[in-house]
């Protein structure tokens, strides 16, 4: 089964609503990719990039719903998507294009060999995308090369295991996997090891509890919440109920909550993202 009939499929799914738009699977096509662009998500995504403004590479861009957001907020957007479908794919995009007047070029080819000049982009950019490359480090070197000295590759929402034998445990979770057999994970390390074998030095990981690029469609709000509600319950025990009512929980303890948590996860496929420096 091809991508776009496991979502069809998933579409087609009674209960599965919000988990389609959630994905941004829903139609019309403009419409999700205008929630997209509102959302807590691409909010965080604007605080990685660089002040300046200019050529981005999205790459894995699927129905090209960031690329339409870097449109709109001002970018030059090329959209990288091997698969020709006209719901998840270049096809999407094109529709995209037309339906918006949003400037998007795109181009159908793999990550792993981009078809651009060396120092061709400011920011190379992948949403979920890193994780399906066939050669990881393959695809961290093309996305080097065409970064201009300076720019930024940012990866979002990747899935990260603890140890490789729990692959097999992410992969019967996943609410596709067993439709298309495309989906993939890798250890943190493994990640780290790809970015470095391409060139990137000092990788910025962030976890994911620490950011909506990564728990999205959870809010800040909904996050912040349970992690001050962790602190309090780990206060009361360590000072009793009285005391630690009278200290108030601030975002430095929410911030200190969430790396603890994420040290401690071991939930096969959780998500992580990844800011280099070129």
């Amino acid at each position: 089964m091809t991508w776009e009939d496991a979502v069809v499929w998933l579409r087609n799914q009674p209960g599965q609503e919000d988990l389609v738009k959630f994905c941004f699977y829903d139609d019309p096509l403009l419409d999700a990719a205008i929630r997209y662009h509102e959302s807590e998500e691409w909010i965080a995504v604007r605080e990685l990039l660089p002040q300046n403004r200019g050529a981005v590479l999205d790459i894995g861009a699927g129905r090209g719903i960031s690329s339409f957001a870097f449109a709109k907020d001002g970018w030059s957007a090329t959209a990288l998507e091997p698969d020709s479908s006209d719901l998840v794919g270049a096809g999407a995009i094109r529709s995209l294009v037309d339906t918006s007047g949003t400037m998007i070029e795109v181009v159908q080819e793999w990550g792993e060999s981009l078809p651009f000049p060396d120092a061709t982009f400011d920011v190379v950019y992948g949403r979920a995308v890193f994780h399906h490359a066939d050669d990881l480090d393959a695809f961290c070197s093309e996305a080097y090369r065409v970064i201009r000295p300076g720019g930024r590759l940012i990866l979002t929402r990747e899935h990260v295991l603890t140890q490789e034998r729990d692959l097999d445990a992410f992969l019967e979770s996943h609410p596709l996997h067993h439709l298309y057999g495309g989906e993939a994970a890798y250890t943190l390390e493994r990640y780290l090891a790809a970015l470095e074998a391409g060139g990137f030095q000092n990788s910025k990981v962030i976890g994911t509890l620490s950011s909506p690029v990564n728990y999205f469609p959870e809010t800040r709000k909904q996050v912040a919440e349970r992690l001050s509600a962790s602190v309090k319950k780990a206060w009361h025990r360590r000072y009793g109920r009285f005391l630690s009512r009278l200290r108030p929980v601030r975002q430095a303890d929410v911030d200190r909550e969430a790396r603890r948590l994420e040290a401690l996860s071991n939930d096969p496929g959780r998500l992580y993202s990844f800011v280099c420096t070129r």
